[in-house]
């Protein structure tokens, strides 16, 4: 069966110091994909997150590139396989120069959030699941 993936493209400041920061998180870097414009984080077998650099990001678009640490362009959610996998998660995004969003914790789904370094927000988040299976 064939599985869908999904590439988030992201325009971003400084590509090395992203690279470093999604390394922090225990993410890898495609060597294949990245160059100095562009890195390629890879998330899991289906999710890869392409950080470019606003002048290589600029190539795909007409439009004007959000400036994420004043504006909301997406929130990015990861699922996460526990509660204490998205508190380490986020706990290390933090300690790589991330900055805190927002706790929720609804009993049968807990989530946090950080905003990495160019300000784009990702919320982790883990939900029951025996809720899921319904």
């Amino acid at each position: 069966m064939y599985q869908q993936m999904i590439f988030v493209n992201l325009a971003v400041s400084d590509v090395a110091a992203s690279k470093k920061f999604f390394t922090e998180l225990g993410y890898t870097i495609n060597p294949q994909f990245s160059t100095d414009e562009c890195a390629c984080v890879t998330i899991s077998d289906t999710i890869v997150a392409m950080m470019l650099s606003k002048e290589h990001y600029a190539n795909f678009t007409q439009k004007e590139i959000a400036d994420a640490t004043k504006t909301s362009e997406a929130l990015l959610c990861l699922s996460a396989e526990s509660r204490e996998k998205v508190d380490e998660l986020v706990d290390r995004a933090i300690a790589a120069g991330g900055t805190a969003g927002k706790v929720q914790d609804y009993g049968t789904m807990y989530g946090r959030g950080f905003d990495d370094l160019d300000g784009h927000t990702w919320e982790i988040m883990w939900m029951d699941p025996s809720e899921v299976q319904g």
